[in-house]
């Protein structure tokens, strides 16, 4: 076998109150964000009492790929909060791990969704000493299980709002980056694979989260406009760029966006994210014993490169 491991590598968020700054301090760290909006990202979190959802979603996750049959033993380890990517890197060290499958839960290529993580690896390597070879996964949003999973989500959602209309969702990202990855297109493609299995005719595909200054262009149309425009009753909201809830999810969706749609009287529904859906860890489980077989292609050095650096007033990207 070309792997004795996988290690799960994710964004990482706060588990309770007292952990929401200094998590949002490792996010921003080296970033000339004004400590008032770091507050106010703060206050995201303690609507939820601070805490989010992306560490239970990743331990589930983990349970499942065993429950399912993953044969390897599964590591864990965070960009931004506990069980940091270092610590899980000198674990595996310290357990005789020689060659690692990292999975990032982020299905599509971008600098954030992919550069970064793989940047991340290289870093948490580099801290221990002796530490395992790590092979990320590419980005896996055109597998079966993933695509099947997502569609499964929104049928669900339509046999409670039948006649909606069906509006696909991803993080926003500047548009400079967007050009140096396949992020966009990727994500158009995806919403209309999974469009496909439902109804005919395009996907809507939108976006949410922005968090640069006005002067800097991002890709559109938000979401929060798309509402305040639309002549549809009733929105299935479909979060196909995420694959696990977290504060974005469940704050800008299920607090913001709905909270738009109720004021404009439009019945609004949010599909579920692919998360621990058994066809979704079984494709991720395919995937894994794919690579055992037949190795993965690394992404090339100047693939999904920054492209701008983050303005001093964005919003972190949030777990």
């Amino acid at each position: 076998m070309s792997y004795d491991a996988v290690l799960l590598v994710s964004f990482g968020g706060p588990e309770k109150r007292e952990d929401v700054i200094p998590f949002l301090e490792n996010v921003l760290r080296g970033r000339n964000v004004p400590y008032e909006r770091l507050l106010e990202v703060a206050e995201h979190y303690y609507h939820f009492d601070g805490r989010s959802p992306i560490n239970d979603q990743c331990r589930d996750l983990i349970s499942m790929l065993h429950a399912e049959g993953l044969e390897l033993p599964v590591y864990w380890g965070n960009r931004n909060w506990h069980p940091m990517l270092a610590d899980a890197v000198k674990e595996m060290r310290d357990a005789g791990i020689e060659r690692a499958l990292a999975i990032a839960t982020s299905a599509f290529g971008s600098y954030s969704g992919c550069r970064q993580y793989i940047e991340d690896i290289d870093i948490a390597r580099a801290a221990v000493p002796n530490a395992p070879v790590i092979d990320k996964l590419p980005p896996f949003w055109d597998s079966a299980g993933f695509i099947d999973t997502m569609a499964d989500r929104v049928r669900k959602a339509l046999a409670k709002l039948p006649e909606a209309q069906v509006v696909y969702t991803a993080h926003s990202i500047p548009v400079s980056m967007s050009q140096s990855s396949p992020y966009e297109s990727q994500l158009k493609e995806a919403a209309r694979r999974v469009n496909d299995q439902l109804r005919p005719g395009e996907p809507v595909l939108v976006y949410q989260s922005r968090s640069g200054p006005p002067s800097q262009p991002w890709l559109e149309p938000d979401i929060g406009d798309y509402i305040k425009g639309t002549e549809a009753k009733s929105l299935i909201v479909v979060p196909i760029g995420f694959l696990s809830d977290h504060m974005e999810v469940i704050y800008d969706l299920d607090s913001v966006a709905a909270g738009l749609a109720r004021q404009r009287g439009i019945e609004f529904v949010r599909a579920g994210t692919a998360g621990t859906h058994r066809t979704f860890v079984r494709g991720l489980i395919d995937l894994v014993r794919k690579a055992n077989a037949q190795g993965v292609v690394a992404c090339a050095p100047s693939c999904c490169p920054r492209g701008v650096r983050p303005a001093a007033s964005q919003r972190p990207t949030t777990g």
